[in-house]
């Protein structure tokens, strides 16, 4: 009895949407951020593999409940007299991330911390303020 059901790509895009990064294209030609996210009784921390980037070169945006990591990895144009380059496989060009998490997020309280080559970011949760009784005069 066959119990596999046939590849949906439209089902495994949505089954996958938040837990994996959506690729388009051909894999070698894309080189992905790796991240990991925790949660913790002040928020979330998250940490992303950026290897062969310069914190200068590193954005990060904070909205509401939505994180974005952007980056650009720069080749060396360094080339010698004599030398040829045979074969190259590291990736350069411009990386991006964002994902959504599951509370507000306090952009001003954001820390942020490069060291070689991983990101981490503490992101703690806002302050919901009490619904409060306004008196009716």
């Amino acid at each position: 009895m066959n119990t596999l059901k046939p590849f949906d790509p439209v089902e495994d895009f949505f089954r996958g949407f938040f837990v994996r990064p959506v690729e388009f294209g051909k894999h070698d030609q894309i080189a992905p951020m790796r991240v990991d996210v925790r949660e913790n009784a002040e928020g979330y921390e998250v940490h992303a593999e950026m290897p062969g980037v310069n914190k200068e070169d590193i954005q990060v945006h904070v909205e509401g409940s939505l994180v974005s990591i952007s980056a650009e990895r720069r080749q060396d144009k360094e080339e010698r007299e004599g030398d040829r380059l045979i074969r190259s496989e590291r990736h350069f060009g411009k990386i991006a991330r964002s994902f959504q998490l599951g509370a507000e997020l306090d952009a001003e309280r954001t820390l942020a911390r490069f060291a070689d080559g991983v990101l981490t970011l503490k992101l703690p949760r806002k302050e919901v303020q009490p619904k409060q009784n306004i008196a009716i005069e």
